[in-house]
């Protein structure tokens, strides 16, 4: 056995014994040391960069670790054994999903808006924005020897006088707390109750008359890559919270495929499920709570939006059946899961509101999403475009709606990107380049005087398009101008910087790759050749579509013009496109708020007509011809000037 020390930018370290020849990740895997490896330690994306502090490592050499950060001690962990006691420091950008971890400020109105838009947009559909919490006030006799009736029936008859029904459940943790709440208030109180059915209500909590009740709930948008989460005011609406932070499961690969894998080994499931529950949400809950004074307990009920693998890995589900032919999964609604059943910390039998999936590879973050786009209520013909490790898209209107999902890989949240990183700060969210100079200009997500650590989406996307615009890439994304930005490696393969490391928040130059650009290429072509498929499938062309909604975590905007110039969107005014920020998020918080959305986001599932791209002959021909820049038929494109 061999002594493992993990040191971190904080100063702070865990220590551990590993076997010999076991990989460096693997160790941090169960010493549950958090460092960010999309590739699930095949070597692919260089992500999993540690320093060699002390001690030996028997290491693989690769193409992501240059010599000269080699002689630094520089190692990717997954291809690193153990041989030897070893000490190594885990950066914070290795980290990242785990560091990056904040709760954003609510001051702005830009904070809300997105969310106050969603509650208007479906308000106009009709939907109402009222739930089942409420808290009453209630006044009971105290007990004597001439009134001996015990604790529970008493409360139960001055909630049945309170609310004009007749029937009343307590719950079990009114029923502890009851005797000392209602002798410390002098049978003064305030429940939290649910009004289950119009003649039943349900009892969640009590208090002393004189406190200031909170009744809160929790919206959740689970990403592959990404998780986003809102305390919620029941009883106002009002936005209380807001945090987000990497999914704890990337370091079991960046893809829902290999995350199903993992899940298949020995005590992969529990591994995955924690890494959701007790690495993401439950220190998010806190994170947030401990922001507005609040405890987890006063969440009540919760809503989750996440895709098909990651509701099943979130409940502890197998979900090997959801990639195996004929792709069945597990379950597409359920309404029987509570706070306790997951080990959530939050009110424990808050109950967890999941949105439905509708096939395998589209789950309740798209029906939520669609939800929150209202194009279910609407007469034009809309495209609905999630972008996020899968690309799913929805096509339809208030008549009929269609739905289908490509992988196009993580390379929108950062993934398969070797400087990319989820939009968080430090992420160059927008970039021009000077067609003469090739020198870069870009904006940057966090404080004033913020320096760049990696690319996100929307960087990623305004990049490639502005190194196609000034003919510094060619239409295969091969390197064609030479600059002092533009650099080539030993096998040939050429790369430009954005910025280099004296004036980065990295440990190296900020440099997007031919490899990247190739990565991206087919991302983008799977996302336009879904597009091109799936309308061809209803006899439609791209000439027929009113509008395109985009939604997807990937920066605080995408560029639609530069969307369109590198053949990701299709080629049509521009007046037609809305970006409308993470409804996953927007839809998980109007149906935790209003009954009403809850039952509307089930009909919208129900009919929706899933289309499984893997079965149309012709949706290879589409991503082949997809894969260029903007495409290989020029004609799609009119408006963009090829290279």
């Amino acid at each position: 056995m061999f002594k493992v020390t993990f040191q971190f930018e904080n100063g702070s370290e865990t220590v551990g014994y590993a076997l010999e020849g076991e990989s460096l990740l693997d160790v941090a895997k169960k010493m549950n040391v958090a460092i960010d490896a999309p590739c699930n330690g095949n070597a692919a994306c260089g992500k999993c960069r540690v320093k060699l502090v002390g001690g030996d490592l028997d290491t693989k050499k690769t193409s992501h670790i240059s010599d000269e950060e080699f002689a630094q001690g520089w190692r990717l962990a997954c291809v690193s054994k153990i041989n030897a006691d070893v000490e190594v420091l885990v950066p914070d950008i290795a980290s990242a999903y785990r560091s990056r971890m904040k709760v954003a400020d609510l001051s702005s109105a830009e904070e809300i808006q997105i969310f106050e838009k969603t509650k208007t947009d479906m308000a106009e559909a009709g939907i109402s924005f009222c739930n089942d919490l409420e808290v009453v006030a209630i006044q009971m006799e105290e007990p004597s020897l001439d009134d001996t009736m015990p604790d529970n029936e008493r409360l139960i008859w001055a909630v049945e006088a309170a609310c004009g029904v007749s029937k009343v459940k307590l719950t079990f943790v009114v029923l502890k707390k009851l005797a000392e709440t209602l002798r410390n208030a002098s049978f003064a109180v305030k429940c939290v109750i649910r009004k289950a059915q119009a003649d039943k209500v349900e009892v969640l909590d009590i208090y002393p008359a004189a406190d200031d009740v909170k009744v809160c709930g929790l919206a959740v948008d689970i990403g592959t890559t990404t998780v986003s989460a809102l305390i919620i005011d029941m009883l106002t609406g009002e936005i209380l919270a807001k945090g987000s932070s990497g999914n704890g499961q990337i370091r079991y690969g960046a893809d829902v495929i290999n995350r199903i894998i993992e899940q298949q080994k020995e005590g992969g499931r529990k591994k995955l499920q924690d890494a959701i529950i007790k690495e993401t949400l439950n220190p998010m809950i806190h994170q947030m709570c401990g922001s507005i004074g609040i405890s987890p307990r006063q969440i009540y009920r919760a809503s989750i939006a996440g895709n098909t693998t990651m509701n099943h890995l979130l409940l502890g589900v197998d979900a090997d059946p959801v990639r195996m032919e004929p792709f069945i999964p597990t379950f597409f609604e359920t309404d029987s899961v509570f706070a306790r059943d997951l080990g959530l910390h939050l009110y424990e039998h808050a109950r967890v509101i999941m949105a439905p999936n509708i096939g395998s590879y589209v789950g309740g973050d798209i029906t939520a999403g669609t939800l929150s786009s209202t194009i279910w209520n609407k007469e034009e013909m809309s495209l609905f475009i999630d972008l996020g490790t899968n690309g799913e898209l929805v096509f339809g209107n208030s008549e009929f709606m269609m739905s289908c999902a490509c992988s196009a890989g993580p390379a929108f949240e950062g993934g398969d990107i070797s400087c990319g990183m989820r939009a968080t700060d430090g992420a160059i969210e927008a970039c021009v380049i000077d067609k003469d100079t090739m020198e870069p200009t870009f904006s940057i997500i966090g404080d004033e005087g913020q320096k760049a650590v990696g690319l996100c989406g929307s960087g990623i996307i305004d990049v490639i398009s502005e190194l196609f615009r000034c003919g510094i890439i060619s239409p295969k994304g091969k390197f064609i101008r030479e600059g002092a930005r533009v650099r080539h490696d030993q096998y040939g393969m050429g790369s430009f910087v954005l910025e280099f490391k004296e004036n980065a928040a990295s440990v190296k130059d900020i440099e997007i790759t031919e490899v990247d650009i190739d990565s991206f290429i087919r991302a983008k072509g799977a996302i336009f050749s879904a597009i091109r498929v799936m309308l061809q499938s209803l006899d439609f062309d791209v000439s027929m579509i009113d509008h395109v909604y985009v939604a997807g975590g990937i920066g605080s905007g995408i560029n639609m013009r530069n969307a369109v110039s590198i053949g990701m969107f299709p080629d049509i005014d521009m007046e037609k496109f809305t970006y409308i920020g993470n409804s996953s998020l927007s839809g998980a918080y109007a149906i935790l708020l209003s009954n009403e959305a809850e039952a509307k986001v089930s009909e919208v599932a129900h009919n929706m007509t899933y289309l499984e791209l893997s079965n149309e002959p012709t949706y290879m021909d589409e991503f082949v011809a997809s894969c260029f820049l903007p495409h290989t038929d020029a004609g799609l494109f009119p408006t963009v000037t090829m290279k």
